[in-house]
């Protein structure tokens, strides 16, 4: 097993020792200026055009800093942000609810299981009334109520309603947004785009972040890219457990590359189960489908009472079903909080209450909410869910319950960043999902798209502007000699995985590996699990470098050779992940350890021991960040 040492404690220096509510206007005023003319002189590289990266492009871009962008889509549109569905959050109060500032915040820190910075989260709760007046600016076509005001719904772990929406595809519509802000910089020639390109390595000369090493993908081209600062924007890394709600093409090895250069991987198993997915059907699936949180606010969520129970939906009485998130907590119902919405659908299938095949499912019923409203008026809501479920399974949501199952979805550890959103690395920033600052150890819904604009919209631009400001950048030339190591690295790191030449395709690895993260480090773990996991990983990652089989070569398009690139690196990641889990011993969030929990089932924290960041250093170095509480003190979370 990889044996771990702890290094020393490390803290957030950068948020500065004000009240709470002053801390981001102090930060803004104190950080350094630079002034229009010399913006163009300095060079920002930003990899990802999802949320995040797509407004800070465009943000730094308009602010006259010279924009080096990548993606390794065809397009920046088509980044993973464009799946999110159900919304996002902003504490405007339209509804005249009792919601604020401070509420979103309190929610935030209490949905994430007390596992976050105040100050991060604050923060984001401040900025949140700005994003939704960014994106109508924009043209981002928000849902509106009959007068032509912004329409708002509920989403879990919250009882206002304070999630924008565009039907079912507000981060598409987002994504948008922030792709035409993007696409008007490429145009000025303020941003220099390279798409089909992936990152392959980070450049660190005398200690500070100075470039990438990157990978055409159509004609297997290697380049080095220069600049001032780099800033990552490349999501998370969900699909180490192979089957997940995200994209293929989603992956860990820009934040994981960083990692292995220098900056620090915070809370790596806090991975969130997404309560709401079309259940697997199969062993040829090689991803999974999100149906959006949303639909909780107007579906009803059932098993049968009796177990293994044959009969059809339609045929089985109300006085016959278990509609267990209401029976379990009555004041929020089915709109509890992702973490307890996953663990309570596996219970009840555990139990043997679950219908579908395997019994590996759950009802999310509308009859009530079609009757009640009518049909129009879900269709105008969720019609593209619907529609999507639909051609999926070949149900009509309408006429029968959807089934649905808890599926791997978001990741809340990633790089650890200071309230700057600067790595341990000086000038490599990360943003959105690919950094570990607000979530603690649950995201609730509707807050990724508020993050990821509040960072490259936002905070960023100013943080940036402050360490450019505040530095001295000599010219490193392609032939500087830790510019050749890096990109020799990269070359050798290919050359190895085309020229192994074994006999096992880079999935059934990726297979094996997800099917053992999500047994032992899914929706619950247990020490010996992760423990056997622990033994398993290294040996499998031997496996992979003696027997895979990696066809074609690297001087064109092989979609092989990136999938191999990446699983090598998942091969690290999930070791670290185990080891992370199996040293936190209580449960929080998304992070439930069996051998912790209320004699309800529910987590049980250990705040004296366990509340901490814990930021690893590459050779598995654990420092820890202690959470301190002024405003929201840690409580056992209820929401009967």
């Amino acid at each position: 097993m990889l044996q771990h040492t702890v290094g020393a404690p490390l803290a957030d220096t950068r948020a500065p020792d004000v009240p709470l509510e002053r801390r981001w206007s102090e930060r803004k005023f104190t950080a350094k200026l630079v002034n229009p003319a010399n913006r163009r002189k300095h060079r920002v590289i930003v990899v990802g055009t999802g949320l995040a990266g797509g407004s800070a492009g465009a943000t730094l871009a308009e602010q006259g800093y010279q924009v080096v962008q990548f993606c390794f889509q065809d397009s920046p549109r088509r980044a993973h942000s464009v799946a999110a569905q159900g919304g996002i959050n902003a504490a405007k109060n339209y509804r005249n609810d009792g919601d604020s500032v401070y509420r979103l915040f309190y929610d935030t820190v209490k949905g994430g299981d007390f596992r976050s910075r105040e100050s991060n989260v604050y923060r984001l709760a401040e900025i949140s009334e700005q994003i939704i007046d960014q994106a109508v600016a924009q043209g981002v076509p928000f849902a509106r109520e009959y007068g032509g005001l912004l329409d708002t719904r509920s989403f879990g772990g919250v009882q206002v309603q304070r999630t924008f929406y565009a039907r079912g595809q507000t981060g598409q519509q987002l994504l948008l947004g922030a792709y035409q802000a993007l696409s008007r910089q490429i145009d000025a020639g303020t941003v220099e785009m390279h798409a089909r390109t992936e990152m392959l390595d980070l450049i660190v000369v005398d200690g500070r972040a100075r470039g990438i090493v990157a990978r055409d993908l159509v004609t297997g081209e290697i380049t080095t890219h220069l600049a001032d600062a780099v800033v990552l924007a490349t999501g998370g890394y969900g699909n180490v457990f192979y089957l997940s709600t995200n994209a293929k093409g989603s992956n860990a090895s820009a934040i994981w590359r960083a990692h292995r250069r220098g900056a620090w991987f915070a809370n790596p198993c806090f991975t969130q189960i997404h309560p709401t997915c079309i259940p697997r059907s199969g062993d040829h699936q090689s991803k999974l489908t999100l149906m959006s949180e949303s639909l909780r606010n107007d579906g009803r969520i059932w098993v049968p009472k009796r177990r293994a129970d044959g009969r059809a939906p339609g045929e089985i009485p109300e006085a016959e079903r278990d509609y267990y998130l209401e029976r379990m907590y009555p004041s929020f119902g089915n709109l509890v909080p992702r973490d307890i919405a996953s663990r309570a659908a596996k219970n009840v299938c555990d139990a043997g209450f679950g219908v579908g095949p395997g019994g590996l499912g759950v009802y999310l019923d509308f009859a009530d909410a079609v009757a009640r409203l009518g049909r129009p008026a879900i269709e105008a809501r969720y019609g593209n869910l619907f529609d999507m479920y639909q051609r999926i399974t070949a149900e009509d949501p309408y006429r029968a319950p959807m089934r649905i199952y808890p599926a791997i979805h978001y990741t809340m550890g990633g790089l650890w960043v200071d309230y700057d959103l600067q790595s341990t690395i000086p000038g490599l920033f990360v943003i959105g999902e690919a950094n570990f600052s607000d979530h603690g150890a649950n995201r609730l819904g509707a807050s990724a798209l508020m993050q990821g604009l509040a960072d490259g919209y936002f905070v960023l631009p100013t943080t940036v502007n402050d360490y450019i400001g505040r530095g001295e950048f000599e010219p490193v030339e392609p032939t500087h000699p830790a510019v050749r190591a890096v990109e020799a690295e990269v070359r050798e790191r290919l050359h190895r995985l085309l020229w192994v030449k074994g006999d096992r395709t880079v999935d059934s690895f990726h297979r094996e590996l997800g099917l053992l993260m999500w047994d032992h480090c899914g929706m619950s773990r247990n020490e010996s699990g992760l423990r056997k996991a622990l033994e398993r990983v290294p040996e499998l990652r031997e496996e992979f470098w003696r027997s895979v089989l990696v066809p074609g070569g690297g001087g064109d398009l092989n979609q092989e050779l990136e999938k191999a690139n990446r699983v090598a690196d998942y091969l690290e990641l999930a070791e670290l992940m185990l080891l992370d889990a199996l040293l936190r011993e209580e449960s929080c969030g998304g992070h439930f350890r069996e051998e912790h929990q209320t004699a309800d089932g529910e987590a049980l924290r250990d705040d004296d021991r366990f509340a901490y960041v814990a930021a690893w250093e590459h050779g598995a170095v654990m420092h820890r960040e202690q959470l301190v509480f002024d405003h929201v003190h840690p409580s056992q979370r209820s929401y009967t």
